[in-house]
Protein backbone atom coordinates (compact mmCIF):
# COMPACT_ATOMS: atom_id res chain seq x y z
CA UNK A 1 0.00 0.00 0.00
CA UNK A 2 1.55 3.52 -1.14
CA UNK A 3 2.27 5.85 1.67
CA UNK A 4 0.19 9.06 1.80
CA UNK A 5 1.95 12.27 0.92
CA UNK A 6 2.67 14.17 4.04
CA UNK A 7 0.54 17.19 4.71
CA UNK A 8 2.41 20.58 3.37
CA UNK A 9 3.59 22.91 5.28
CA UNK A 10 1.88 25.93 5.38
CA UNK A 11 3.51 29.50 4.70
CA UNK A 12 3.80 31.28 7.55
CA UNK A 13 1.44 34.15 6.33
CA UNK A 14 -0.90 31.18 4.57
CA UNK A 15 -1.24 30.08 7.89
CA UNK A 16 -2.09 33.31 9.71
CA UNK A 17 -4.81 34.40 7.68
CA UNK A 18 -6.41 30.90 8.28
CA UNK A 19 -6.41 31.48 11.45
CA UNK A 20 -7.84 34.59 11.28
CA UNK A 21 -10.31 33.71 9.63
CA UNK A 22 -11.33 30.92 12.38
CA UNK A 23 -11.35 32.61 14.59
CA UNK A 24 -13.32 35.78 12.71
CA UNK A 25 -16.28 33.00 12.40
CA UNK A 26 -15.77 31.24 15.56
CA UNK A 27 -19.55 31.70 17.54
CA UNK A 28 -17.25 31.19 20.59
CA UNK A 29 -13.80 31.13 22.66
CA UNK A 30 -12.04 27.93 21.17
CA UNK A 31 -9.00 26.35 22.86
CA UNK A 32 -5.08 27.05 21.08
CA UNK A 33 -5.42 23.09 20.04
CA UNK A 34 -8.72 23.28 18.80
CA UNK A 35 -7.63 26.48 16.59
CA UNK A 36 -5.08 24.28 15.18
CA UNK A 37 -6.80 22.02 13.91
CA UNK A 38 -9.41 24.14 12.33
CA UNK A 39 -6.83 26.00 10.67
CA UNK A 40 -4.44 23.21 9.69
CA UNK A 41 -1.91 24.26 12.40
CA UNK A 42 0.93 21.72 13.43
CA UNK A 43 -0.53 22.35 17.28
CA UNK A 44 -1.56 24.76 20.12
CA UNK A 45 1.76 26.17 20.63
CA UNK A 46 2.06 27.02 16.66
CA UNK A 47 -1.57 28.42 17.09
CA UNK A 48 -0.76 30.82 20.24
CA UNK A 49 2.41 31.91 18.60
CA UNK A 50 0.47 33.32 15.58
CA UNK A 51 -1.96 34.80 17.97
CA UNK A 52 0.51 36.85 19.39
CA UNK A 53 1.66 37.72 16.53
CA UNK A 54 -1.43 39.00 14.77
CA UNK A 55 -2.36 41.02 17.83
CA UNK A 56 1.33 42.87 16.99
CA UNK A 57 0.05 43.47 13.99
CA UNK A 58 -3.34 45.15 14.67
CA UNK A 59 -1.81 46.87 17.54
CA UNK A 60 0.56 48.67 15.32
CA UNK A 61 -2.32 48.45 12.75
CA UNK A 62 -4.63 50.69 14.66
CA UNK A 63 -7.41 47.88 14.16
CA UNK A 64 -10.57 47.86 15.68
CA UNK A 65 -10.33 44.29 17.00
CA UNK A 66 -7.73 41.87 18.66
CA UNK A 67 -7.99 38.60 19.56
CA UNK A 68 -8.23 38.02 24.36
CA UNK A 69 -8.12 35.14 26.16
CA UNK A 70 -11.92 34.31 27.14
CA UNK A 71 -13.04 31.06 28.31
CA UNK A 72 -10.08 29.37 28.36
CA UNK A 73 -9.58 29.68 25.21
CA UNK A 74 -9.14 32.51 22.60
CA UNK A 75 -11.93 34.70 20.77
CA UNK A 76 -11.81 37.84 18.12
CA UNK A 77 -13.15 40.67 19.69
CA UNK A 78 -13.91 44.32 19.17
CA UNK A 79 -11.95 46.76 21.67
CA UNK A 80 -13.69 48.25 24.59
CA UNK A 81 -13.80 51.53 23.45
CA UNK A 82 -16.14 50.86 20.57
CA UNK A 83 -18.74 49.53 22.96
CA UNK A 84 -21.23 52.62 22.07
CA UNK A 85 -20.92 51.67 18.06
CA UNK A 86 -21.66 48.20 18.36
CA UNK A 87 -24.37 48.25 20.74
CA UNK A 88 -26.35 49.90 18.05
CA UNK A 89 -26.39 46.95 16.26
CA UNK A 90 -29.03 44.65 16.09
CA UNK A 91 -27.34 41.03 16.92
CA UNK A 92 -28.31 37.49 16.50
CA UNK A 93 -27.73 36.36 19.91
CA UNK A 94 -28.92 39.66 21.87
CA UNK A 95 -27.43 39.93 25.42
CA UNK A 96 -30.17 38.46 28.18
CA UNK A 97 -32.65 41.23 30.01
CA UNK A 98 -31.45 40.79 33.35
CA UNK A 99 -33.47 42.77 36.08
CA UNK A 100 -31.13 44.08 39.08
CA UNK A 101 -31.98 41.58 41.35
CA UNK A 102 -31.22 38.55 38.84
CA UNK A 103 -27.59 40.72 38.29
CA UNK A 104 -27.10 40.51 41.76
CA UNK A 105 -27.86 36.95 42.61
CA UNK A 106 -25.58 36.08 39.69
CA UNK A 107 -22.69 38.49 41.23
CA UNK A 108 -23.45 35.88 44.53
CA UNK A 109 -23.27 32.60 42.39
CA UNK A 110 -20.36 33.83 40.55
CA UNK A 111 -18.35 34.70 43.71
CA UNK A 112 -19.39 31.75 45.98
CA UNK A 113 -20.02 28.97 43.85
CA UNK A 114 -20.89 25.91 43.90
CA UNK A 115 -23.90 27.50 46.32
CA UNK A 116 -26.93 26.31 47.78
CA UNK A 117 -30.33 28.55 47.12
CA UNK A 118 -30.50 28.88 50.75
CA UNK A 119 -27.71 30.52 51.29
CA UNK A 120 -28.03 32.78 48.35
CA UNK A 121 -31.11 33.94 49.79
CA UNK A 122 -29.44 34.61 53.51
CA UNK A 123 -26.98 36.77 51.36
CA UNK A 124 -29.47 38.71 49.21
CA UNK A 125 -31.99 38.45 52.16
CA UNK A 126 -34.82 37.44 49.83
CA UNK A 127 -36.49 34.82 47.81
CA UNK A 128 -34.48 34.00 44.65
CA UNK A 129 -35.92 31.34 42.79
CA UNK A 130 -37.44 33.41 40.30
CA UNK A 131 -33.99 34.87 39.70
CA UNK A 132 -32.08 31.20 39.38
CA UNK A 133 -34.84 30.30 37.17
CA UNK A 134 -33.97 33.13 34.89
CA UNK A 135 -30.42 32.83 34.68
CA UNK A 136 -30.78 29.27 34.02
CA UNK A 137 -32.83 30.38 31.25
CA UNK A 138 -30.10 32.69 29.92
CA UNK A 139 -27.68 30.22 30.27
CA UNK A 140 -25.60 32.22 32.88
CA UNK A 141 -25.70 29.94 35.46
CA UNK A 142 -25.85 25.98 35.73
CA UNK A 143 -26.77 23.05 38.17
CA UNK A 144 -23.27 22.00 39.39
CA UNK A 145 -24.71 19.04 41.53
CA UNK A 146 -25.69 18.58 44.61
CA UNK A 147 -25.34 19.10 47.99
CA UNK A 148 -24.43 16.93 50.58
CA UNK A 149 -26.68 18.93 53.38
CA UNK A 150 -30.03 17.86 54.43
CA UNK A 151 -33.18 17.69 51.23
CA UNK A 152 -29.47 17.20 49.16
CA UNK A 153 -30.46 20.69 47.21
CA UNK A 154 -29.01 21.54 43.91
CA UNK A 155 -25.42 23.50 43.61
CA UNK A 156 -25.49 26.70 41.53
CA UNK A 157 -22.14 27.60 39.17
CA UNK A 158 -21.89 29.81 36.68
CA UNK A 159 -21.08 28.86 32.70
CA UNK A 160 -19.11 29.35 30.37
CA UNK A 161 -21.00 31.35 28.61
CA UNK A 162 -21.30 33.93 31.59
CA UNK A 163 -17.59 33.92 31.20
CA UNK A 164 -17.86 34.90 27.46
CA UNK A 165 -20.22 37.34 28.08
CA UNK A 166 -17.98 39.08 30.37
CA UNK A 167 -15.03 38.54 28.61
CA UNK A 168 -13.31 36.81 31.37
CA UNK A 169 -10.40 34.39 30.40
CA UNK A 170 -11.69 32.62 33.97
CA UNK A 171 -13.03 32.46 37.61
CA UNK A 172 -9.59 33.88 38.77
CA UNK A 173 -10.53 37.40 36.68
CA UNK A 174 -13.53 37.96 38.31
CA UNK A 175 -12.96 41.18 39.88
CA UNK A 176 -11.38 41.44 43.70
CA UNK A 177 -14.06 43.06 46.38
CA UNK A 178 -11.69 46.04 46.56
CA UNK A 179 -12.07 46.86 42.97
CA UNK A 180 -15.93 46.29 43.05
CA UNK A 181 -16.68 48.62 46.75
CA UNK A 182 -18.39 52.11 45.25
CA UNK A 183 -18.59 50.99 41.64
CA UNK A 184 -22.11 48.65 41.84
CA UNK A 185 -22.97 45.74 39.69
CA UNK A 186 -21.65 45.06 36.10
CA UNK A 187 -23.21 47.13 33.30
CA UNK A 188 -25.82 44.76 31.46
CA UNK A 189 -29.67 45.37 30.70
CA UNK A 190 -31.39 45.81 33.65
CA UNK A 191 -35.33 46.53 32.98
CA UNK A 192 -37.51 47.26 35.81
CA UNK A 193 -38.56 44.65 38.12
CA UNK A 194 -41.63 44.29 37.18
CA UNK A 195 -40.76 43.48 33.22
CA UNK A 196 -38.80 40.34 34.25
CA UNK A 197 -40.13 37.67 31.73
CA UNK A 198 -42.01 34.51 32.64
CA UNK A 199 -40.34 31.14 32.61
CA UNK A 200 -40.70 27.94 31.09
CA UNK A 201 -42.69 25.18 33.22
CA UNK A 202 -39.98 22.81 32.05
CA UNK A 203 -36.93 24.41 33.71
CA UNK A 204 -35.16 22.56 36.74
CA UNK A 205 -37.01 23.01 39.94
CA UNK A 206 -34.95 25.24 41.97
Amino acid sequence: MAEMDPTPELEPDQARRQLEAVLMMARGSLSSRKLGQLAGLEDGTQARTMIRELNEQYDQNGQAFHIKRVAGGYQMLTRPQFASWIERLQTAHPRPKLSRSAMETLTIVAYRQPIIKVEIEAVRGVSCGEMLRQLLEAGLIRIAGRSEKLGRPYLYGTTREFLESFGLAGLKDLPRAEQLAGEGLPEWDCPEENSEQNLADNEPSV
